[in-house]
């Protein structure tokens, strides 16, 4: 199991922005915003390794209350523990975990948005409009 050593505050901010600026990130690190609320939604998982334009394709999100969320892509679900920080990512592939690793997180709207700095990937999360529940 990898655990991302926790930055401070400061580093974590205005030099995580400026760099983010500097690689042409901006719309990847936009300010934290609150989390949507919890429920189904349609979502789009997008994917940048490297300096690479993103990949993207569909998803579908199950938002907790307490701060789990599981996002299924195809047959593989990706684990995350949203904390007051960082979250907790656990990719599984039916009953086989694939990768795990911890990220500072942020909201900017409704875009859930972390890095899994060893392997230099980006990840942005986007919720489309929440699924109201069927009776």
């Amino acid at each position: 199991m990898r655990r991302a050593r926790k930055p401070t505050a400061q580093a974590a901010g205005p030099a995580f922005a400026v760099l983010a600026g500097l690689l042409g990130l901006g719309s990847w690190f936009a300010p934290a915003q609150a989390a949507p609320t919890a429920g189904s939604y349609d979502a789009e998982l997008c994917v940048a390794t490297s300096n690479a334009a993103p990949s993207c394709g569909p998803a579908t999100v199950e938002l907790q209350a307490g701060g789990a969320a599981r996002v299924r892509v195809s047959d593989f679900v990706y684990r995350l523990r949203l904390n007051s920080s960082q979250v907790e990512v656990v990719l599984m592939h039916g009953s086989m975990q694939i990768d795990e690793f911890v990220a500072i997180y942020e909201w900017a709207g409704s875009s859930l948005q972390f890095t899994d700095s060893e392997k230099n990937a980006r990840y942005e999360l986007r919720l489309a409009a929440r699924k109201t529940p069927t009776r």
